[in-house]
């Protein structure tokens, strides 16, 4: 059958474009629609209508397999169907995998669905939804053999992205088990169109990610600064629904800036704020094509020049510290909390890190990456050593930390003697990445503080920093010598003469207040905005 040839259908209000066809008569009853109407999401012209020709190709594909016989599949192409959703998931979530337990919890969800005999209900919409983009009529024993083979990809899959959670993207060596999917019955190019080339991986917008970090790596970027930008990728490209960082245009950047800022933070409940849009989202992108663009990989940066105007400070209405009694009812949550079902590790860190921040000041990820061998003892004093051979230092530079004496009394040193070596707080990944692991580990102490203060104007662990600072000029402590504890830079040149001694810093930490918190078998008090 030629496959008929139409224009992209331009909405009267919105002026996306959309590909529509009417059902043929003999195919309403099997579609269950009399006309089909697909998004191309996009406004221009000539993008418009490279996409239409692509939908159009793949719904009289859809449209030739139900006049067609139902087919038996090959062994080979039930794994190589197979293979494909594999694939799309793992690329699809790698770059965020978020937690993993998650994919754990996935795991397990698949064998309680075969063990119910449930597969097919979970899925079924899977494979009709690839069976219909490929062009397939299947018999029903086929059917049941792929989603068989399915779900053992989704679980492959599961496992895969369980390690990029964990900080572990090394290749998956049963990946290469799927053979290449070739389509038995491709249909004849549309008249007037080009089929497309595949895409250069270099000029992939993930692709130019993966080229920035590489050279990004050497001029000291941070791991952070790496994870910020490859969020901003990820969602850039899930926007766009394409990977091709040649057809990106300056438009698509302003329709991404609108759409992030139409966005509702899921943490917060609220709409992304514009500095964050500004400084990650739109910094990122910027950063990314303009490394391109000085590698001649693209002839224009489509970021460039593209901001929000008027992002100004928030308007605050409190401190960016804790309260004392926010303070106290964090470490009182802390010092009491009993070891459940969770990882022990993850249970140190819920125990130890906020006392060790609410007496240093320093960053929560700086304490979460802590080793055992990072710890010691010195002429009686107790010496933390900040570094980032452990993981990432905000500062790229090592510092010396004493520990203030009630740490001391708490039984601090008791559970560094008690613990093996190596990290405290977090399970480096197999290949020994840490910062994938510590995200983990540190959303998780977030998650924990926000639930004894759920007052969304104040931040877990910085406000300990901001805590510290305004305790320190209370005391009329040197502010050089609570800079070098909390490790801020110079605040000028002649601050950068003489050291900070551990002498010195002790006796800062020293003048201090204890907080009086008590062990309790009640739970800690949660506090209210």
């Amino acid at each position: 059958m030629v496959l008929a040839v139409s224009s992209p259908h331009k909405h009267r209000k919105s002026s996306v474009y959309y590909f529509r066809r009417v059902v043929p008569a003999d195919l309403r009853e099997a579609v269950g629609k009399r006309e089909v109407m697909i998004s191309l999401r996009t406004k221009d012209p000539a993008e418009a209508r490279r996409k239409h020709a692509e939908v159009a190709a793949m719904v009289e594909r859809e449209w030739q397999a139900l006049r067609s016989p139902a087919r038996s599949l090959t062994q080979r192409e039930i794994v190589a169907l197979a293979g494909l959703i594999y694939a799309e998931e793992v690329e699809a979530l790698s770059e965020e995998p978020g937690s993993a337990d998650v994919w754990a919890h996935v795991i397990e969800l698949h064998a309680k669905a075969r063990e119910a005999g449930k597969l097919e209900q979970w899925l079924g919409p899977s494979v009709d939804a690839i069976l219909r983009r490929e062009g397939l009529n299947i018999d029903a024993t086929s059917r049941a053999r792929l989603i068989e083979a399915v779900d053992a990809a989704s679980i492959q899959a599961s496992e895969q992205l369980r390690k990029n959670a964990e900080g572990d993207y090394s290749p998956d060596p049963r990946a290469s088990r799927f053979p290449e999917w070739k389509r038995p019955d491709e249909p004849s190019p549309v008249k007037g169109y080009k089929t497309s080339k595949p895409q250069d991986k270099a000029t992939t917008i993930t692709g130019l990610l993966a080229g920035w970090w590489r050279e990004a790596q050497l001029t000291g970027r941070s791991a952070s600064t790496y994870q910020s930008y490859s969020a901003t990728i990820s969602k850039f490209v899930a926007f766009l629904g394409h990977d091709d960082a040649t057809r990106v245009t300056p438009d698509d950047v302003v329709r991404f800036k609108d759409h992030r800022l139409a966005e509702i933070n899921p943490r917060s409940g609220k709409p992304v704020s514009p500095k964050t849009v500004k400084d990650s989202d739109l910094a990122g992108l910027k950063s990314v094509f303009g490394w391109a663009v000085t590698n001649r990989l693209l002839p224009a940066n489509p970021a460039e020049g593209v901001t929000i105007k008027g992002v100004g400070k928030l308007v605050r209405t409190r401190s960016k510290g804790y309260t004392d009694t926010e303070a106290v009812a964090v470490l009182r949550a802390a010092l009491n909390l009993k070891p459940g079902r969770e990882d022990r590790k993850t249970y140190a860190a819920k125990r130890w890190v906020p006392w060790l921040c609410a007496y240093t000041g320093a960053r929560v990820g700086e304490f979460a990456q802590l080793r055992k061998g990072d710890v010691r003892q010195e002429n009686g004093t107790w010496i933390v050593t900040i570094t980032p051979e452990a993981g990432t230092v905000k500062t790229k530079q090592v510092r010396e930390v004493p520990l203030h004496p009630h740490l001391v009394e708490l039984g601090f040193p008791e559970f560094i003697s008690s613990a093996p070596d190596g990290h405290l707080f977090v399970n480096p990944s197999p290949t020994g990445d840490v910062l994938g692991p510590l995200r983990g580990v540190v959303n998780r102490l977030r998650e924990f503080v926000r639930e004894i203060v759920p007052d969304e104007r104040v931040q877990p662990f910085h406000a300990w920093r901001h805590r510290f600072k305004t305790v320190a000029r209370e005391l009329g402590i040197d502010p050089m010598i609570i800079d070098a504890i909390q490790g801020h830079a110079s605040r000028s040149v002649s601050d950068e003469y003489g050291d900070a001694t551990i002498k010195a810093m002790r006796r800062a930490v020293e003048a201090f207040p204890r907080f009086e918190v008590l062990l309790s078998t009640d739970n800690a008090t949660r506090c209210s905005n």
